[in-house]
């Protein structure tokens, strides 16, 4: 099954850092990253918000231990996002693109 993770990150230098882990270990196909994005969270008994970057990360089901795993091996905050869903559909040119980015 292909899906596609999100992950907050603190900063673009911190999301390079993860998303280039992640293609140089072949455990997505592509990562996207969306600078600046403002969050708004419950953290710590309160309201906070921060200025953060987004991953969107391609890959397969059975990739998703390994990119957690990672993920909290280079990310800075406590309790990083690390969510997935399923693709249920997509140009199969692209979904064998990710196969093949991903052997």
């Amino acid at each position: 099954m292909y899906i596609v993770i999100f992950v907050t990150a603190s900063s673009k230098k911190e999301a390079q850092k993860i998303g280039v882990s992640l293609i140089k270990q072949k455990l997505a196909a592509c990562v996207n990253i969306i600078d600046k994005v403002d969050s708004v969270f419950f953290w710590a008994g309160k309201i906070d918000q921060s200025k953060e970057s987004l991953l969107v990360i391609k890959s397969r089901k059975e990739k998703l231990p390994k990119i957690i795993k990672l993920v909290k091996s280079l990310h800075s905050y406590e309790v990083p996002e690390i969510i997935a869903i399923p693709i249920i559909a997509g140009d199969k040119s692209y979904l064998r693109w990710i196969d093949a980015a991903l052997r």
